[in-house]
């Protein structure tokens, strides 16, 4: 390096400790720095180039659940502060859906669905996107679609009535939409924050029994693991549940948020 150029060089140096809140930093040795502080001075080694492109392949995946929690917020502000494209690998949902502008969701090397985070969230292509978005994960029920004079139905299992699983009535929109489908294998996808504790007051919806196997309390959510005739599934539910494991207990599933899927090919059924 030039001794002209050492000012310029400085000048990123100091720029860069700034952005990362490094400053404190910078008479210590590596192995006096934290994880989180050693990811920041990879960061600042790249800040300094001012690449067009930033590509992080998994950047923290070492990190403790509090320090990712940290550095998701500091590349984020990086991203608003620099204005650079960064491209980031992760298996982490919650990293890709709080940091993302656009999600591509790959399997086996090959793209499911590439979208804005909240598309991807509400209108998943396929069962693997469904299933990978969304902590706890979209319920999935297996069944069939039919159809009365009553409207459509989705019985659960493979009887033609619902003595060995639930039956609940498919909202009259998505009904219309799926109306080539009737008569046809499906598999019902929702969301546990979808399922609703009906003694709490939910109406909104077709209600289930179901056998509540395990609660588990999360402080400001309760998560009900319950069982029908064929599925096991979750409930993302309100803190103030009183439901008890071990018994049975009416949920309401909100099937304004319903999604189905084709058994064979795990796509969506309607777009």
């Amino acid at each position: 390096m030039s001794p002209e150029s050492l000012p310029q060089a400085r000048k990123l140096y100091d720029e860069a400790a700034e952005i990362l809140g490094l400053k404190d930093c910078l008479g210590r040795k590596p192995e006096a720095l934290s994880g989180g502080q050693r990811q920041r001075v990879a960061l600042g080694r790249a800040i300094v180039r001012k690449p067009k492109v930033f590509l992080f392949d998994e950047p923290l995946s070492n990190l403790d659940a509090r320090m990712r929690a940290q550095m998701r917020q500091e590349i984020s502000k990086l991203h608003a502060r620099l204005g650079s494209t960064m491209i980031y690998v992760t298996h982490d949902q919650i990293e890709a859906m709080s940091m993302g502008d656009r999600i591509a969701v790959m399997k086996e090397g090959v793209i499911q669905q590439a979208a804005a985070p909240m598309e991807v969230y509400r209108h998943p292509a396929n069962m693997f996107v469904a299933g990978f978005i969304g902590s706890p994960p979209m319920n999935f029920f297996r069944g069939k679609l039919v159809r009365d004079g009553n409207g459509t139905f989705f019985h659960e299992g493979s009887a033609p009535d619902a003595a060995n699983g639930f039956m609940v009535r498919v909202e009259n929109e998505m009904a219309s939409r799926l109306a080539g489908h009737a008569g046809k294998n499906a598999v019902l996808g929702i969301r546990p924050e979808n399922i609703a504790d009906k003694s709490s007051g939910a109406s909104n919806g077709q209600t289930v029994e179901a056998m509540v196997e395990a609660v588990e309390p999360m402080g400001p959510e309760t998560y009900l693991y319950a069982k029908t005739g064929a599925d096991s599934f979750v409930a993302r539910v309100s803190a103030d549940c009183r439901v008890e494991g071990g018994r049975k207990a009416p949920l309401v599933f909100d099937m304004e948020k319903a999604h189905f899927f084709d058994p064979a090919t795990e796509k969506v059924m309607v777009g």
